[in-house]
């Protein structure tokens, strides 16, 4: 059973310039002890998604124009922000793309981290503190005796990744939303980031959703994969499925976009133009004009795509042009 399901999330933001359709008809459902992945371009959706699922997208000029989010059988979308509040940090955790950003300068680590745990369980004291040098020592800060009482300038950036995994995870969450942890921060860095969510989430049995740009990550630590373009969903499937069979010609794209799956001397493929202005309602595919690996031409111009689902469990849009294998012309591009 499905510890959160997604239904026809649709996000807009009301801007001078218009309406922004940041998110538009977006469903998935994650389980427990499980991982979705939530791929694509900077601006395709991924994070406005899980900041309308925790009530975080600023109002106006954000708006939840539809859909349901069924939280263990409690729909976050319909909560008050009162109700999100015992909701948010306890039963759902989320660590934030930039840790430098998102932890308070002027506070020390204690405090930052012994906040939830106040809020959400009455800890206080050295009760808390005690809480809060576990935490730290669990992802593995040197020291944490000492480095609780430090600034978040004081720690390198990798550190302050540590930490936020530390601040998400002290309340045992049921559910924990990691927006690119490992932007940033060197490769080494990065497995250790990747492997600590990994243990953390195998102890706690949570569930985690993903969001990356970086497909290599997505191999490696995801059971299910939703990849997003234009602020929706152009292809869900398992992620062994995924990587095995692409359907869409943007994951097709993504795949071959991949440094290490490129022939050693050759040209970097890469996907050519801009994602589109969100400032229309989509009415045919988006793809269209970035499509060199089906055939534009067959791209639909009277309708927007719809997710069909083409084998169990394996989802895409069914764009014939995104579809389709890429053309020798398009193959030369």
């Amino acid at each position: 059973m499905a510890l959160l399901e997604v239904s026809n999330l649709t996000t807009r933001f009301h801007t001078r310039n218009g309406i922004v359709h940041a998110v538009e008809d977006v469903s998935f459902s994650v389980e427990k002890g499980k991982t979705l992945g939530i791929v694509g371009e900077s601006g395709s959706g991924k994070s406005v998604t899980c900041y309308s699922l925790l009530g975080l997208i600023p109002k106006p000029p954000g708006k939840i124009h539809s859909g349901k989010a069924l939280f263990d059988g409690l729909d976050l979308l319909a909560k008050n922000e009162k109700d999100l509040l015992s909701i948010r940090g306890k039963r759902i955790s989320m660590i934030f793309q930039d840790p430098m950003t998102s932890l308070n300068p002027y506070l020390k680590i204690v405090d930052q981290l012994t906040e939830p745990l106040a809020l959400h369980e009455n800890i206080k004291g050295a009760e808390a503190r005690e809480r809060a040098i576990q935490a730290l020592a669990e992802v593995g800060i040197p020291n944490p005796e000492s480095r609780v009482d430090s600034y978040p300038h004081e720690f390198s950036g990798g550190m302050r990744q540590r930490v936020m995994i530390a601040m998400a995870l002290i309340t045992k969450p049921e559910l924990l939303i990691a927006d690119e942890p490992t932007t940033a921060l060197d490769v080494t860095v990065q497995k250790q980031v990747l492997d600590l969510i990994k243990k953390r989430q195998e102890d706690l049995g949570s569930a985690v959703i993903l969001v990356t740009h970086d497909l290599a990550v997505v191999s490696e630590t995801c059971d299910h994969v939703n990849v997003m373009y234009a602020g929706q969903v152009v292809e869900s499937a398992p992620a062994d499925v995924l990587f095995r069979n692409p359907r869409h010609a943007y994951t097709r794209a993504l795949l071959r976009s991949i440094p290490a799956s490129q022939v050693k001397g050759e040209k970097l493929y890469t996907i050519r133009g801009l994602p589109p202005a969100l400032t229309q309602s989509p009415t045919r595919c988006s793809f269209s004009p970035r499509n060199t690996l089906g055939d534009p031409s067959l791209c639909l111009t009277d309708r927007a795509p719809v997710l069909t689902e083409v084998v169990p469990g394996h989802w895409v849009q069914d764009c014939p042009g995104c579809l389709a294998q890429e053309t020798p012309a398009a193959a030369l591009a």
